[in-house]
C-alpha cells in the first residue's frame, strides 16, 4: 500500500505554494507535488502555468516530449493513473531550482516504472516554472523512502 503522503492520485490538488521570496525546500516540494498532481488529474490550467514554453520531458527510453506535444498528449488522454513521490533532494538558488526524487509512476494501462525523477524549474517574471524534466528507470525493485 503506497504511503499517502507520497502519493498523488486523483485526489484533492494541493494548494498553490506561496512565495517568500528567496524560495525553500517546502516551497518546491509543494511546487512538484502541485505538478504532479495537475498531470495525474489532467488539470490543464495548472499543466499550462507550471510548465515554460520552452519545457523538455526526456523518458526512460530517451524519447523527448516538447511543452506542446506533453500538453497536447495529456489533454487528449489520461497520461498518468498515478504518481508516488518519494525523499526530494534539491539544489537551490535565486533563480533556479533543481529537484530530484524516486518516483513510481502509474499508468492507465496498467503498467507501472519505478525511476528516478529530476524536474529543472526557472524563476521568471516572479513566477516558477518547470523547463525540463527527466526520468531514469530504476530496474532493479528499490523500495520508495
Amino acid at each position: 500500500m503506497p504511503d499517502p503522503k507520497l502519493a498523488v492520485s486523483r485526489a484533492t490538488m494541493p494548494a498553490a505554494p506561496e512565495s517568500r521570496g528567496f524560495e525553500d525546500e517546502t516551497f518546491f516540494e509543494a511546487l512538484e507535488r502541485r505538478r504532479t498532481h495537475a498531470l495525474v488529474q489532467q488539470d490543464m490550467q495548472v499543466i499550462e502555468e507550471l510548465h515554460a514554453p520552452e519545457y523538455e520531458l526526456v523518458t526512460p527510453s530517451g524519447r523527448v516530449f516538447t511543452r506542446e506535444k506533453y500538453i497536447e498528449t495529456i489533454a487528449r488522454e489520461s497520461f498518468y493513473a498515478g504518481w508516488e513521490l518519494g525523499e526530494m533532494n534539491f539544489r537551490i538558488s535565486a533563480d533556479m531550482a533543481i529537484v530530484r526524487y524516486k518516483a513510481r509512476l502509474r499508468f492507465p494501462s496498467g503498467g507501472e516504472l519505478l525511476c528516478w525523477h529530476t524536474d529543472t524549474y526557472e524563476k521568471r517574471s516572479g513566477r516558477w516554472r518547470a523547463v525540463w524534466s527527466q526520468a531514469t528507470e530504476l530496474r532493479e525493485p528499490v523500495p520508495l523512502p
